[in-house]
């Protein structure tokens, strides 16, 4: 590898993943913004273990979700625009358990009970395999 195409792939790399930072920063603001219960708030003053495996959860489903559409973006702007779609399903998937199978979700989530968190984690990070899965056009 010539050294201008290593310089190439060390830029490339630094913007793909400095853009995730900011993705993953911003989906932790708007998914704690939609979510009607305060996860941090849980989660530092409470040490709520249900709290922090859903939060961790989607994090983690969202993160998995960024790293297919990394894998298969063939610029920036398309990358961000699949980032965008994935921050998307990732709040859809809360929408769907919490309005569809689970409408106390959040008061167990509240009451710290384990199960809740671990649905919610398992939903969130099903949810990003399955995003990360059908980015690959």
């Amino acid at each position: 590898m010539e050294t201008t195409e290593l310089l190439d792939a060390i830029l490339n790399f630094a913007i793909y993943f400095g853009v995730s930072i900011l993705f993953l920063v911003i989906f932790k603001f708007v998914y704690t913004l939609v979510t009607p219960h305060d996860e941090w708030k849980l989660i530092r003053e409470h040490q709520n273990t249900a709290a922090a495996l859903g939060l961790g959860g989607a994090v983690l489903g969202f993160a998995i979700a960024l790293s297919g559409a990394a894998t298969n973006s063939i610029s920036i702007a398309d990358y961000a625009t699949w980032g965008a779609i994935a921050l998307l399903a990732q709040l859809f998937a809360f929408a769907i358990l919490r309005y569809g199978f689970m409408p106390l979700i959040v008061q167990r989530i509240e009451k710290d009970e384990i199960s809740a968190g671990v649905i919610l984690a398992t939903i969130n990070v099903a949810i990003g395999l399955l995003n990360a899965a059908c980015m690959s056009y």
